[in-house]
């Protein structure tokens, strides 16, 4: 036999030595580890079992183990305990040496045996072992003589029955019995002396001791106060204790109820007798419990009935019956329920049920394990459905707890102590640890019917609001920690369900708010979630009050108006006293389906306990979270109904209540953990209705004007709503983040989000719904981040915002993100460094006078920007690759990005507005008798107040401005370097800078416009403003096309404000002359020493402003004659923002006027939105039409021909000047610049034809002729930019058209004059040579020298200068050109109006540059709604169109997007380098 692993073998081969001391320390180490009602350990036996298996396996002599055992048993003092083990251990071994039949295990067990008969006894090992080894061991001499005395013995305890003679009974014996039992004791009167004196009556007069028993049980009934006396007694009264329990069941039976008699109900001296005989043992419960009425199957049977009832009450009150019900109806349901009442009250009464009667019992004397024994057989709380069992539990658990809250919690005016008396068996509570388990388990057995007991109900709260404020769990160990789940499980199971029973409690619901407060927000919505969804199906009770509660909201939501708001609010608070979840679920459903209940709803809710307020936030977050509902509605293009509802709800609730905002606040940052998106509605109302700050696209001018105020214009001029009514729900909301941690991981996830709904939700979403996710995402983050900056102190910001190179390396937030999260830093930290450089100045004590007073403080706050600046600015470098750096400046970036519009524009109208709003409040409300003496005084104070506070911030903004001002002028040199182009400088200014942050808000749009101008008015070196406009304007539809409806809400700011500096300066020149002339921003051209720089003239900016307006119409018709939605409406959105300052010109706005129409037409039936949007602009368009100008009135094209004219004169006469040194020159002409110019001339061809394509857009004569204009203008700025990025060489040269042009023009000049029948006309054309149009260089430029030569060869003068008479000829032949090709366009329009009406439904698409003439001309005919001309009207029409154009002069620009590079000015300059010896301007290569 092998022994087990628990003995080490080197304990037994070490025996002898220290293996028995080893031994014993395990086998005492076991022990110990035990559980004092068992017979050891698992591994106590185990080990015991294992060394008796090594002395069956010769390991060790019984003996010595028979030693060490009886050593353990001297040792621990275990008593019977371990004699009993002992003989077990021997019973399983002798089973496993009996199956292994080895004679040498035999041997060694019987010598066990032997060796431990004296520490186990002979009785216990006959009980315990088997026949045969009780016969091996010697213990039994032969083992069948010892199975037939067990028969025999057996039979006679079981069969042989033993008979009293009643007839030899006396009664005189029973007289004394019972004399000797009533007779009256002494307190200290002995049972034994009372039992030997029954014993010997029963022997004397023979009496039957059953009887004896029962007179015995009959005298204690009658005398249950001497429970001491007879209870020894009965303990030592010789008889079975199935004799107890047989006459003590017969009494029960006698009064059991049957249908046949009448029986009298049961004693309560009975159920006190039975109670304290099954506490003293004397009979056991589970032999008794079957001797009582009412059986098992039945009060399971009636359990279920009751449970059925209340369900299908509860539905009864769900279903809406419109039949009303007769009087037969009612009379039968209310017998119905007068029967079941009856039913019920008779089956839980204590005189019919007999089980109750007995846990009544046990709870009267204090028994509380007796009476659960008794409830742990009964069907759950079933007991507790009688009242008098209730009263009983309710009254112990008072006694139980009275210490522990008399010195705890009482109030201090509760004096005196508990009367009631205390039960001898009934432990009472001292200190909290005493409660567990068993008054957890009295108030669990309890359940909802402490209701019953509100005194007790508020003990036990207030104990748990004082365990909790001691700090729960905390404080202690395991005890404190069981203490602790004890009181959830009460509040869980006991409380809540009895606040539910309590009607119109509001005290108690304020006791139990003082404990749940302390709380967690986790643990307390737990609980709720428990109470409103699990705890009213376990009760019928809580069933019937659910349904109730539901049937009274119905009743007061059908009713509820703004009229009877407080009677209404009043029903609504009382019933959420006690049934807040059923109430508030009911109350949110109709308002997720009805948004006009909102208001009412809110105000009605005043009367609310802060338990119940509680109970809303979490209904709420609930309500969002539900699962099954749909976020989108049907068509999946907008949020639900019910989601704006709530939220909208939400914020209306948090704001006028004092609501803890924790939890919604972790559910919002936990769905934008999750990716999703659509909960952000719901903090950004709350984020609006709590501090007051709106994030909105429908500002007015005057409050975006506002925007650039301080925190005080912000808040009175800005919003719709009243800041100043937010103060206390704004700090609230403060708080909530701070202490919850919540306002930086919130920001971040927001950012982050944005690219989540692109890139995750933008493949399953339809394009308007990312649009709109993308918008309110971004708005509700800028709206929380300007909440963060104005209601976080400085330090509290700069702990919760990281660095610049944190935010966009670990949480890859954007840089326009970032920055917006980091400029209110920078802004404190700039002014605290200043105001202690400031402070460090004046401390030097030097006097000085106002200027040196401004310049000092200019240079302070200077060395202030540098000192936070600067780290920021490398921080920046991270955010780009360093070849962005190469050709943009990081300080620039750096500055452009750290500003704010408050830094640039002082908005001093509103400031005078808001005052005089002030001032106006002061004079009326003196004059006003309808308000009170007091009030009128407070609000002049405080109108008062507001005036001088607008008079000092806009002092400090002033301030401000000069110090940011002065700062931008040291900084503008380093801005743009001369080493890269301009081009290549604007492109990353739009791309790094404008183009983000111009899509940000509506006042960041106004920055970047306000940005621009600061630029120009500050004179920046480098920097082109003619080329930066001209990249804004040229073409907008890509740029349009990717915005969502609030960005091109935004751009179309930016474009407007960017629209009212160009038609201020178009508008007036001296406004021009004073603010752009003589500005590096419009500069035209640079020549070498001696000729100067040539700047733009006013006559000719208006040229390029129509050029701008022009190519606005052209991008906008793209737009609106597109097939997509988005491009449409972002279309018809820019159009209203930009409407104050565009159109100017009538015949542009004919052309969207059309536009518009058709999409009016076309949407009406299709696309609601559009539809309004068309109609809205249209209506907007028609009142705009008085502020339309002609063209001619808009810019002076004949003015600008004869300039170029004259200029052209000029010219020439300067190429005389330098004839020989041009005509050498011009000989040295390679076959590379042979193959350049012609390369040139076809280049011009092409732009010739993109200008034709850009004329179709516009349906009239002139603006044909404009687009041909705009076209060689944008090839002009071409050309130019082309020659300055490809050699960097003089801007200031003008470029040749080549010859093949020339040749061009002047056959074209023959056609035109052998057409009109003069050949005085054809011979003044051929000696013109070409159109004055044909000039590529700057507008008031000289000719090329080439150029004079050719026309000096033309006209046969041999070098000498036109004479005045023949410029005045050319001029005047220039003229009636353009008057014969205006009568020809007047003549082909009459003859196209036929067919208008038939092509207006052809398809409009925007030829590319790549379509041929036959494409573009269709497209352009199918927009003048023409049909299409014949091949010989096209070929008319395509010589008349490159007379216009040639008639037209062109601009130097910068290139613009419709422009890119040609080799036309490649050509120029190399042949003008023969002409010229400009001074070269270096310029680096793109």
């Amino acid at each position: 036999m092998a022994a087990s692993g628990r003995l080490p073998e080197k304990v037994v081969s070490t025996w002898g030595s220290k293996g028995k001391e080893e031994t014993l320390a395990l086998l005492q180490k076991a022990w110990k580890q035990g559980s004092p009602s068992e017979e050891g350990s698992f591994e106590f036996r185990g080990l015991v079992c294992d060394l008796m298996r090594h002395v069956i396996s010769g390991g060790l002599e019984a003996d010595d183990v028979a030693a060490a055992f009886s050593e353990l048993v001297s040792t621990l003092g275990v008593g019977d305990t371990f004699p009993s083990l002992l003989a077990d251990s021997l019973t399983i071994l002798d089973a496993e040496v009996f199956c292994n039949e080895s004679k040498e295990q035999r041997s060694a067990f019987k010598a066990l045996t032997t060796a431990c008969m004296d520490m186990l006894g002979e009785p216990l090992l006959k009980e315990r072992l088997d026949m045969e080894a009780l016969e091996a061991s010697g213990l039994v001499p032969s083992k069948i003589n010892f199975n037939q005395k067990y028969v025999k013995t057996k039979t006679k305890l079981f069969y042989k029955q033993q008979k009293f003679n009643l007839f030899r009974e006396e009664n005189e014996g029973y007289s004394k019995l019972i004399a000797e039992l009533g007779h009256e004791r002494r307190p200290d009167a002995a049972a034994p002396a009372m039992l030997q004196n029954i014993k010997s009556l029963i022997g004397r007069f023979n009496l039957d001791p059953n009887r004896v028993l029962d007179a015995i049980l009959e005298a204690f009934e009658g005398h249950l106060e001497e429970y001491a006396f007879f209870l020894p007694l009965l303990e030592d009264y010789p008889c079975e204790k199935s004799t107890f329990v047989n006459i003590l069941g017969l009494k029960f039976q006698c009064y059991q109820h049957s249908e046949l008699d009448k029986t009298p109900p049961t004693p309560a001296s009975l159920y006190k007798m039975a109670a304290l005989l099954l506490h003293r043992g004397l009979v056991k419960l589970e032999d008794f419990y079957s001797h009582l009425a009412l059986g098992d199957a039945q009060l399971k049977e009636f359990h279920e009935r009751i449970m059925d009832e209340a369900a299908a009450t509860a539905r009864k009150a769900n279903i809406v019956s419109l039949a009303e019900k007769s009087d037969e109806d009612r009379e039968r349901e209310a017998a119905a329920l007068a029967e079941r009442a009856e039913q019920r009250r008779m089956l839980l009464s204590l005189e019919t049920n007999q089980k109750l009667g007995l846990c009544h019992a046990h709870l009267e004397m204090g028994d509380w394990r007796g009476a659960k024994a008794v409830m742990n057989l009964l069907p759950s709380f079933l007991p507790v459905w009688s009242p008098m069992v209730v009263q009983s539990l309710c009254r112990l658990v008072n006694t139980a707890i009275e210490p522990l809250y008399r010195g705890t919690c009482a109030p201090r005016a509760a004096k005196g102590s508990h009367s009631t008396p205390l039960p001898e068996n009934l432990q009472q509570c001292h200190k909290f640890t005493n409660l567990y388990p068993d008054v957890f388990e009295m108030l669990f057995s309890l359940g909802p019917h402490v209701h019953s007991d509100p005194l007790l109900l508020s003990k036990v709260v207030r104990l748990g609001r004082a365990f909790l404020k001691e700090g729960g769990a905390s404080r202690g160990g395991q005890e404190r920690a069981a203490v602790f789940r004890g009181f959830l499980s009460l509040l869980d199971e006991v409380v809540f369900p009895c606040l539910s029973l309590m009607p119109c409690n509001c005290g108690m619901a304020e006791e139990v708010w003082a404990m749940m407060k302390q709380l967690p927000y986790e643990i307390r919505y737990q609980m709720y979630g428990h109470w409103k969804n699990s705890s009213y199906s376990l009760h019928p009770e809580l069933i019937e009050a659910r349904s109730q509660a539901v049937s009274k909201g119905k009743y007061i939501m059908k009713r509820l108006t703004k009229d009877n708001v407080k009677p209404s609010g009043r029903q609504i608070g009382k019933i959420s006293h006690g049934n807040p979840g059923i109430i508030f679920d009911y109350v949110l459903s109709q308002i997720q389906r009805y948004d006009n209940f909102i208001i009412p709803v809110v105000d009605s809710l005043k009367y609310l306990t802060p338990l119940a307020y509680d109970v809303l936030a979490y209904c709420i977050i609930e309500a969002l979270g539900n699962p099954q509902k749909e976020r989108l509605k049907h068509e999946d293009t907008n949020i639900s109904n019910w989601l704006k509802g709530l939220a909208n709800f939400c914020a209306n609730v948090f704001k006028k209540y004092p609501i803890e905002l924790t939890g919604l606040l972790q559910y919002i940052t936990n769905q934008l953990k999750a990716g999703k998106s659509f909960d952000l509605l719901v903090l950004k109302e709350v984020v609006q209705k709590m501090s007051g700050i709106e994030i909105s696209e429908d500002m007015t001018s005057s409050q975006l004007e506002a925007l650039a105020g301080g925190e005080l214009l912000k808040a009175e001029g800005a919003y719709f709503s009243q800041v100043r009514n937010t103060k206390k729900s704004s700090q609230r909301l403060r708080e909530a983040l701070v202490d919850a941690n919540l306002s930086l991981p919130l920001c971040l996830l927001m950012a982050q989000q944005r690219d989540c709904i692109i890139f995750h939700e933008g493949s399953i979403r339809h394009l308007k719904l990312v649009g709109m996710l993308l918008d309110h995402c971004l708005d509700t983050l800028v709206q929380f981040g300007g909440f963060l900056s104005t209601h976080l102190s400085p330090d509290e910001y700069s702990k919760r915002i990281p660095a610049l190179d944190t935010l966009g390396l670990e949480f890859r937030i954007p840089a326009d993100v970032a920055f917006f999260m980091l400029r209110p830093l920078i802004s404190n930290s700039i002014s605290e460094k200043f105001l202690e450089l400031e402070k460090a100045s004046k401390a030097e004590g030097e006097k000085q006078d106002k200027k040196s007073k401004a310049s000092r403080q200019e240079a302070n706050y200077h060395l202030a920007c540098q000192h936070v600046v600067d780290p920021v600015m490398e921080a920046a470098r991270s955010l780009h690759p360093p070849k962005v750096w190469e050709e943009f400046s990081s300080r620039l970036y750096t500055t452009f990005w750290s500003l704010s519009l408050y830094d640039l524009y002082v908005p001093g109208s509103r400031y005078e507005d808001e005052a005089s709003k002030a001032r106006n409040s002061i004079h009326s409300l003196k004059d006003s008798q309808d308000v009170s003496s007091s009030k009128r005084k407070k609000e002049q104070e405080r109108s008062a107040v507001l005036v001088e506070r607008l008079q000092e911030e806009r002092q400090r903004q002033e301030d401000n401005h000069r110090l940011v001002m002065a700062r931008l002028k040291q900084e503008k040199d380093s801005w743009f370097s001369a080493k890269v182009t301009k081009n290549r400088t604007i492109t990353q200014l739009l791309q790094l800078c404008v183009f983000p942050r111009c899509h940000f808000t509506a006042s960041d749009a106004v920055f970047c416009a306000k940005f621009v101008y600061t630029l120009h008015s500050l004179q920046t070196p480098n920097f082109s403003t003619l080329l930066f406009f001209d990249r804004i304007f040229s073409d907008i539809s890509y740029t349009m096309a990717s915005c969502t409806e609030n960005e091109v809400r935004r751009y179309g700011r930016f474009l407007g404000a960017l629209l009212d500096i160009i038609s201020r300066w178009h508008a007036s020149e001296t406004a021009y002359n004073q603010e752009c002339a003589k500005t590096p921003g419009f500069i035209s051209m640079m020549r070498s020493s001696g000729a100067g720089t040539q700047y733009l003239d006013y006559e000719n900016y208006r040229h390029i402003t129509f050029k701008w307006h022009f190519k606005l119409t052209k991008s906008l018709v793209v737009l609106l004659e597109s097939k997509d939605y988005m491009q449409v409406r972002n279309g018809l959105t820019v159009l209203t923002k930009v409407l104050p300052h565009y159109p100017k010109v009538y015949h542009l706005s004919i052309a969207l006027e059309k536009r518009i129409e058709k999409i009016m037409e076309e949407e009406k039936e299709k696309r609601q939105d559009l539809y309004a949007l068309a109609i809205g602009y249209a209506g907007m368009l028609k009142n705009h039409k008085q502020n339309l100008v002609a063209e001619v009135e808009f810019h002076n094209r004949e003015e600008r021909l004869k300039s170029q004219s004259e200029n052209e004169g000029k010219a020439a006469t300067r190429a005389q000047e330098k004839e020989g040194s041009g005509s050498q020159e011009a000989g040295r002409e390679t076959k590379q610049e042979k193959a350049s110019k012609a390369k040139s001339g076809e280049e011009a061809k092409a732009v010739s034809s993109r200008a034709k394509s850009e004329e179709s857009k516009l349906p009239s004569s002139s603006s044909r002729e404009t687009a041909a204009l705009s076209s060689k203008g944008a090839e002009s700025g071409a050309k130019g930019a082309t020659q300055k990025e490809e050699g960097g060489k003089t801007e200031g040269k003008s470029s040749s058209g080549g010859k093949e042009t020339k040749e061009k023009g002047s056959s074209e000049k023959k056609d035109r004059a052998e057409k009109k029948g003069g050949a005085k006309a054809a011979a003044a054309a051929a000696k013109g040579g070409r159109s004055p149009s044909v000039r590529n260089g700057p507008v008031g430029g000289a000719a090329s020298p080439a150029r004079a030569g050719q026309r000096r060869q033309h006209s046969g003068e041999n070098g000498s200068p036109d004479s005045t008479s023949e410029k005045e000829a050319k001029r005047r032949k220039v003229e009636e050109d353009v008057r014969h090709s205006k009568e020809r366009e007047s003549d082909e329009l009459s003859d196209r109006s036929s067919t208008e009406k038939k092509d207006k439904t052809r398809k409009r698409e925007r030829p590319s540059d790549k379509e041929t003439s036959s494409d573009a001309k269709r497209k352009r005919e199918s927009l003048e709604g023409t049909t299409a001309p014949t091949k010989e009207t096209e070929v008319k029409e395509k010589k008349r169109l490159v007379k216009v154009s040639k008639k037209e002069s062109k601009l130097v620009l910068e290139p613009s997007p419709t422009a890119k590079k040609t080799t036309t000015a490649v050509k120029k300059e190399k042949e003008d380098k023969k002409h010229h010896s400009t001074t070269k301007i270096r310029t680096v290569k793109k």
